[in-house]
């Protein structure tokens, strides 16, 4: 296992921080290492794989499509985009959607989107109002509203007139707030924030000042979104439609897409043919893998199960909350959740990697818990079990 890290990094721009281990193959909520080792995921390849690991029809879907076609470009229709549109506007309530390769992807063409929409409408709007501690992507578009300074500072100067308001503060917000903002862009529940779920005064406030003043409102569900909340989306706690939406991750269960979605109302006076394109996005491949996930998530009611086995995790959160004195807080709903510990995350994630479990981290010393939505409560109990292990 040494030897393929050490050979893989010689090939490689050193841009990530890789925890010492070579995964072979997965089933269900659990993946395994070139050796054998067994790990329990509450990562999910960055809460992408919701249906698990090797979901057969998922895969019979896919195999099938690779005879079928994989590329063709968008000067053309095909199927599978088709179908996978019609399933995604089914489920988030959108009326448009143009499918990206990823969530950063899907980002920088809603800032695009907006703009346009600003200029058909000759307003003279061009400045966003993004929150602090949000995380949109890394491309010079999206990093622009990221809400962390350390991301923005080396690739400065960025995308201009952009403003950041402290999220649930609704009159930081306002204060921001003049004739030439077009947009507010905001993740209903920050992942890498730090599992800073918005409060419902929060939302509906936001959409109440964006209806006043014209202003469009962009919901970042790329990580929150796709059943993770116990909704599908997560701006359906809330009753707040955004005006355009953000996804990826979940969407194509471990397969790289991403989309953007809008209103029929703010398509109207928005992109036009030549004004955004990919070369990959809608390819028939990756559009087949939304449509299968979809289908699947509705056949197996999985929103209802997040919400089930969420309010279990819930639970013992609550109670490791109690027996652990390195736990100070629990964050988050559903299967997107975090605690706040007192000892360094990263550490406390390399001897969750030797216990056999995987664990990410977020803003803030907190352990970030997003298994595989397919998760049962026994697996939760196994969780539970080895962290307070690992914590005591």
């Amino acid at each position: 296992m040494n030897q393929y890290i050490e050979e893989t990094e010689k090939g490689l721009v050193h841009t990530y921080n890789r925890f010492p281990v070579v995964l072979d193959h997965g089933e269900g909520v659990y993946l395994y290492d070139t050796e054998g080792k067994k790990y329990l995921d509450f990562a999910a390849g960055i809460a992408v794989c919701g249906l698990g690991y090797g979901n057969q029809e998922l895969n019979d879907t896919l195999k099938t499509q690779i005879d079928k076609l994989m590329h063709t470009s968008n000067l053309y229709y095909n199927t599978s985009c088709g179908q996978a549109a019609e399933a995604l506007k089914r489920v988030s309530g959108m009326d448009r959607v143009f499918f990206t390769n990823s969530g950063t992807e899907a980002n920088e063409g809603a800032l695009k989107a907006v703009r346009k929409y600003a200029w058909k409408k000759g307003s003279g709007r061009y400045e966003f109002i993004a929150m602090e501690n949000s995380f949109h992507g890394r491309s010079m578009g999206a990093v622009s509203v990221t809400g962390t300074e350390s991301y923005r500072t080396p690739y400065e100067p960025l995308i201009q007139g952009v403003k950041f308001a402290k999220f649930n503060d609704l009159d930081s917000v306002k204060a921001l707030v003049s004739d030439k903002t077009c947009a507010i862009i905001l993740e209903p529940l920050q992942g890498e924030g730090g599992i800073n779920i918005a409060t419902p005064e929060f939302m509906k406030g936001i959409r109440k000042l964006c209806d006043k003043e014209g202003i469009l409102m962009i919901c970042d569900e790329i990580q929150c979104g796709m059943g993770r909340t116990g909704k599908m989306f997560a701006w359906q706690h809330y009753g707040t439609k955004p005006d355009i939406m953000t996804m990826a991750k979940a969407i194509g269960s471990g397969v790289p897409v991403g989309a953007f979605a809008m209103t029929e109302a703010v398509a109207e006076y928005s992109l036009e043919p030549g004004d955004h394109g990919t070369t990959y996005g809608g390819n028939p491949f990756a559009c087949a893998a939304v449509a299968k996930t979809i289908e699947i998530f509705e056949k197996k009611n999985l929103v209802a199960h997040v919400h089930e086995v969420g309010e279990y995790l819930s639970q013992k959160l609550d109670e490791l909350l109690k027996e652990c004195d390195a736990v100070v807080q629990k964050k988050g709903i559903g299967l997107i959740q975090g605690i706040e510990i007192t000892r360094p995350v990263g550490e406390v994630s390399a001897e969750a990697l030797k216990e056999g479990l995987l664990v990410i981290s977020a803003k803030g010393n907190v352990l970030r818990l997003v298994p595989p939505l397919v998760i049962e409560k026994k697996q939760i109990d196994e969780f539970v079990e080895k962290i307070k292990h690992i914590l005591s």
